[in-house]
């Protein structure tokens, strides 16, 4: 936009396993982190110089295999853990069983252990994080949780309090995978100068928030008769009839 301002600079990041990433200098330490193919070009991140080359150099932008949806994928460090063995002295007798309760065996059962590939890949969860997903128990399952993308965690999670979410719809061949539903609860494109001009105009906070797919599905859909909708409270049951009636508002994702 600005050709003589100076200190935008795009320079390669060496160390990002996706080699599309790039930076960008804003200034002496603040960068933005963008991915540039010969089709688009994505504004991802932007933070202070270490933590931004931090952040690319642990992601990857990824179209999932399973539903076709454009994901930020965060990469899946390998770490081996060494175990030394120590022996310490106990007051119970050796001849004394020692067996864990009901509930401390409940938290440690991994949740999803019996699952298969096709059953995790089909709610969105990355090919690298199936293992971590199928170790993860109760005391654990909220950490991997905030590894995944969002459609993934929301399912995991929905399913671990005895839910049933339904698999997303998956895009086909050769689709947008910026337009599928899951991508577009993180991805905006801007299909024309008009509307990034808009982008840069609106309030940035009131911007970035748009409807959750689920929200997007009621105002979309197509009704032969009075219609309810019914949730608790703070989970959007108000936007999602004023978006229906033709206003611009947005909202907040549903509570769980």
């Amino acid at each position: 936009m600005n050709p003589a301002q100076p200190g935008l600079k795009l320079h390669a990041l060496d160390r990002a396993r996706d080699k599309h990433f790039w930076s960008v200098r804003v200034g002496r330490d603040l960068r933005l982190i963008v991915h540039r193919t010969a089709s688009s070009f994505l504004l991802c991140y932007v933070d202070h110089h270490d933590a931004a080359y931090q952040w690319a150099e642990r992601r990857r932008l990824d179209r999932h295999p399973t539903t076709g949806a454009a994901q930020l994928v965060e990469i899946r460090e390998t770490v081996r853990e060494i175990h030394v063995l120590r022996y310490v002295e106990s007051d119970v007798p050796a001849d004394r069983p020692v067996a864990a309760g009901p509930a401390l065996a409940s938290a440690s059962r991994p949740i999803f252990g019996g699952a298969s590939d096709d059953y995790l890949l089909g709610y969105g969860v990355p090919g690298e994080w199936l293992n971590d997903v199928r170790a993860a128990t109760e005391d654990t399952l909220l950490d991997v949780a905030d590894h995944l993308p969002a459609e993934a965690a929301e399912a995991l999670l929905q399913i671990a309090t005895g839910g049933a979410p339904a698999h997303p719809t998956p895009a086909p061949a050769g689709a947008d995978p910026f337009a599928h539903p899951d991508a577009q609860r993180r991805f905006r494109v801007m299909a024309d100068v008009e509307a990034l001009t808009r982008a840069l105009d609106y309030p940035w906070e009131k911007w970035t928030v748009f409807l959750h797919p689920a929200q997007r599905q009621l105002v979309e859909r197509q009704y032969n008769g009075p219609a309810r909708v019914a949730g608790s409270a703070g989970t959007g049951k108000t936007i999602v009839a004023r978006r229906d009636a033709g206003s611009d508002c947005r909202s907040r994702p549903p509570s769980s």
